[in-house]
C-alpha cells in the first residue's frame, strides 16, 4: 500500500469528526498558556444557568433521580453534556466519534415514552454515558487510535453497547485513546493528543485517556474504558475521578476490538470512570442484573452481590484494617503521592480503622512476567494492523518525538508456545504464593482477618508531561494477580506542601528517574489519587470499601 494511504485517511476521517461538531458549539477559547480549563465551560457563554447546573450535578445518582422523577428531561440532560463535551474537545481534544442527531433522537424517544407512562425504560434512564473508541457502535467506526481501521464501520453494537440501551441509557460520544491501546498516555496518528485538563502540559493518561479527560472536565457524568495493566486508573487517578478495574471477565467485553485479542491468558476488563463513586455502583448494579453472560460466553456467570457489597466477609464494615504500600520496593512515590498515602491513613484512623503497612512481594518479577505474556506476540498484532494503510508504529509518547521513552515494556521476537507456557505456569506459582502472603497478614491486623484491602499509588507520581509516563509497575502488578481495584481521588499537588525532598537512596534508576522527574511548581494542580486493591472478583467488596474511604477522607478534610 502506498506510504501516503494512511496520511489521505488521517485527513478524511479529521475532516468528518470536525464537521460532526454544531457550529453554533464552537467557543472562543483560551490562550494556550492557561493551564488549568476546568472551569471554562461554565464561564464560556455557551451553557445555559440549567446546562451548567446539570453537567455539575457529579453525583450520579442525583442526576438519574432528576430524570426518574421528570425534573430534568432526557433532551434537556444530554443537550447540556454534549454541549459541555464539545467544549471539552476544543480545549483537550477527547473525542473521535461525534453523534449528536443519533444521541439526541435516542434521548426524544425516552422522553416520549416516559410522558406516556410514567415510567423510566431502566435504571440508568436518559444517563448520557460515554464509551472509550473501541466498544462499538453500530453504524459507527471504531478506529482504536488506528488509521488503518478508518472508513470500517460497525455492523453491530458491542454487548456493552445493547446493555446500555437495555438499561436506559443515552451512549452519546466515544473517545480519544493511544495507538494499540498498550500506553499510560493518549496519543494517535489519527486524532492527535489528549491533554490533561487541570494542567494542559500534563497527560491525561492512557489508555483510556479520553474518558479521563472528558469526565475531568464534567463533560460526561460516566463513562466506560478498559484497563490491560492500569488503563482505567490512570486516567481515573490524572483527572480526580473513581475507576474501576473489575476481574477478568466480570463484565462482557464481546463485540469490542482491542489489541492481543486472542491473548486469553491476561486480557484486559472494562470498567466504568465518574466523578463520583455512585456513578461506579449504580453502573455495576444495572449491566449485572441485565445477565451479561447470556449475550457473552466469557463473562463470568456472577450477579450483584448484595451481601459481599455489605461487606458480609470483611466483618460487616464496622472495623476494616487497610494496609498501605508506601512504595513497591522499586520507585519511591513523589512527594504528592506520599501526602496522598498518609492523608488518607490519618482519615481512616481517625473513622477507627486499623491502618497498617503493606510489605510487597515480588512486584517486579510479577510486572516482567505480564509484560513477557504480552509481548509474547504484540509485535507481530501491530504489524499486522499498521501494514493495512503503512502508517508507522508509534514509538515514543513524546510531543517531539526526539528520543525513545523508555517505557519498561519492550516489543521482543516473541515465544514459542511451550516458551510462553512456563510463562504462564510461573505467573500461577506467583499468584498462588501472593494469596498465600495475603492471608497471612492476618496475624497482625487483630481483626482475625487478613487485611481487608490495600491502600496503593496508582503511579509513582502526579500526571507527568506529556511523553513522560515511565512507570507501570504500580496498576500492572495487581492485573497480573487478577485483583480488584478502584481508583479513588485525594488531593492536588500544591507545591507549598509538596516540596522536593532530599535525595534518598535509591532502589533503582527509576527511582532515580522519578526523583528527578519532580518539580513543584511543573505538576501545579495535578490530581493525584491512589486506589484500593481486594481480592479476585470482589468488585462488591472493593466499591463498598471505596466508598468508607472516600467518606472518611471528606469528614477528616471537613474537620481539618
Amino acid at each position: 500500500m502506498a506510504e501516503t494511504e494512511w496520511k489521505r485517511l488521517v485527513e478524511e476521517k479529521r475532516r468528518r469528526q470536525q464537521a460532526a461538531i454544531p457550529q453554533e458549539w464552537r467557543v472562543v477559547l483560551p490562550p494556550p498558556d492557561v493551564l488549568d480549563v476546568r472551569q471554562f465551560p461554565d464561564t464560556c457563554g455557551l451553557l445555559t444557568d440549567r446546562e451548567v447546573e446539570i453537567t455539575n450535578t457529579v453525583d450520579v445518582l442525583a442526576l438519574l433521580a432528576k430524570l426518574a422523577s421528570g425534573q430534568w428531561s432526557a433532551v434537556e440532560v444530554t443537550t447540556a453534556f454534549y454541549k459541555r463535551a464539545i467544549v471539552s474537545h476544543q480545549l483537550v481534544n477527547c473525542l473521535t466519534e461525534i453523534l449528536v442527531d443519533r444521541a439526541l433522537a435516542r434521548a426524544a424517544e425516552l422522553d416520549e415514552y416516559y410522558k406516556r407512562t410514567g415510567n423510566v425504560i431502566g435504571p440508568l434512564h436518559g444517563l448520557p454515558i460515554s464509551l472509550k473508541d473501541q466498544i462499538c457502535i453500530k453504524g459507527l467506526e471504531t478506529t482504536m487510535g488506528y488509521a488503518s481501521w478508518v472508513g470500517k464501520y460497525s455492523d453491530h453494537d458491542a454487548v456493552m453497547t445493547e446493555i446500555l440501551y437495555d438499561c436506559g441509557a443515552i451512549p452519546f460520544v466515544m473517545t480519544n485513546v493511544p495507538q494499540t491501546l498498550m500506553w499510560s498516555e493518549t496519543f494517535n496518528h489519527v486524532f492527535g493528543r489528549t491533554s490533561n485538563p487541570a494542567n494542559r502540559t500534563l497527560t491525561c493518561g492512557g489508555s483510556s485517556g479520553g474518558e479521563g479527560a472528558l469526565i475531568g472536565m464534567r463533560g460526561s457524568p460516566l463513562g466506560i474504558g478498559s484497563d490491560l495493566g492500569g488503563s482505567v486508573r490512570y486516567p481515573s487517578s490524572f483527572n480526580g475521578l473513581y475507576g474501576l478495574r473489575p476481574s477478568y471477565g466480570r463484565l462482557p467485553y464481546g463485540g469490542c476490538v482491542n489489541s492481543l485479542q486472542g491473548q486469553d491468558s491476561a486480557p484486559s476488563s472494562l470498567g466504568p470512570l465518574s466523578g463520583s463513586v455512585s456513578g461506579i455502583k449504580v453502573f455495576m448494579e444495572a449491566v449485572l442484573a441485565q445477565e451479561p453472560w447470556l449475550r457473552d460466553p466469557l463473562c463470568v456467570r456472577k450477579k450483584w452481590d448484595e451481601n459481599a457489597y455489605k461487606l458480609a466477609d470483611h466483618g460487616g464494615g464496622g472495623k476494616l484494617c487497610f494496609a498501605i504500600m508506601w512504595d513497591d520496593g522499586s520507585v519511591v512515590p513523589q512527594p504528592p503521592v506520599r501526602r496522598a498515602l498518609e492523608m488518607t491513613k490519618r482519615a481512616l484512623e481517625a473513622a477507627g480503622h486499623t491502618v497498617i503497612d503493606w510489605k510487597p512481594l515480588k512486584h517486579q518479577e510479577l510486572y516482567d512476567n505480564l509484560a513477557t505474556i504480552w509481548m509474547a506476540g504484540a509485535i507481530d498484532d501491530i504489524a499486522a494492523t499498521t501494514a493495512e494503510s503503512g502508517e508507522p508504529r508509534i514509538t515514543s509518547m513524546s510531543p517531539t518525538a526526539s528520543a525513545l521513552i523508555d517505557t519498561g515494556v519492550h516489543y521482543g521476537p516473541g515465544l514459542s508456545a511451550y516458551e510462553l507456557w512456563q510463562v504462564q505456569r510461573r505467573r500461577t506459582l506467583l499468584r498462588e504464593e501472593y494469596l498465600k502472603h495475603w492471608r497471612a497478614t492476618a496475624a497482625h491486623t487483630g481483626t482475625g482477618r487478613p487485611v481487608d484491602a490495600i491502600i496503593a499509588p496508582v503511579a509513582p507520581s502526579p500526571p507527568p508531561p506529556h511523553g513522560m509516563t515511565k512507570i507501570s509497575t504500580y496498576t500492572l502488578v495487581w492485573s497480573s494477580l487478577d485483583y480488584s481495584c478502584c481508583a479513588f481521588p485525594v488531593t492536588s499537588v500544591d507545591p507549598a506542601l509538596d516540596a522536593k525532598k532530599p535525595p534518598h537512596a535509591f532502589l533503582s534508576e527509576a527511582d532515580k528517574e522519578n526523583y528527578e522527574l519532580y518539580k513543584p511548581d511543573r505538576f501545579r494542580n495535578a490530581p493525584v489519587g491512589l486506589q484500593l486493591v481486594g481480592r479476585t472478583l470482589e468488585e462488591e467488596a472493593v466499591i463498598a470499601m471505596t466508598e468508607i474511604v472516600d467518606a472518611a477522607l471528606k469528614a477528616h478534610e471537613a474537620t481539618a
